[in-house]
């Protein structure tokens, strides 16, 4: 049983790009399913796909490289907010990531959306993880 399945979710993407892997399979819930449309939407994986099994299903990933240096896109995935030590941010409070070039995935009452979006609509949350 994992403890904490976000930092499981990124930890399995960080290994699979470190071994220059392009499919990475990682359990399904509704929260990671979510955080894998921001990370679509942003531009930091390839494509997804959602694959139900007679358990809780599976999120494939491919990850997504620059073609010229073959580095992954994603250079750096970190958990904010553990179970241990939540963390919690106003809108007014979201800290900046690599000075505005990075996201921070804020989980608030409307949703899970990225830093900008939260601020955007005027709603705080927990902040989950920030990538760049």
């Amino acid at each position: 049983m994992v403890t904490d399945p976000i930092a499981d979710y990124l930890t399995r993407i960080r290994n699979a790009q470190m071994a220059n892997h392009r499919i990475v399979e990682i359990p399904a819930s509704n929260l990671k399913k979510r955080i894998t449309e921001i990370l679509y939407d942003k531009g930091y994986i390839l494509k997804y796909k959602f694959e139900e099994d007679k358990k809780q299903g599976l999120i494939k990933i491919a990850l997504k490289y620059d073609p010229s240096t073959k580095l992954p896109v994603i250079q750096s995935l970190e958990r904010i907010s553990r179970p241990g030590l939540r963390s919690y941010a106003k809108p007014d409070e979201f800290k900046r990531i690599k000075n505005g070039l990075g996201i921070s995935i804020v989980s608030t009452s409307k949703g899970v959306m990225t830093d900008k979006e939260a601020k955007a609509q005027n709603v705080g949350g927990e902040v989950l993880c920030s990538i760049f």
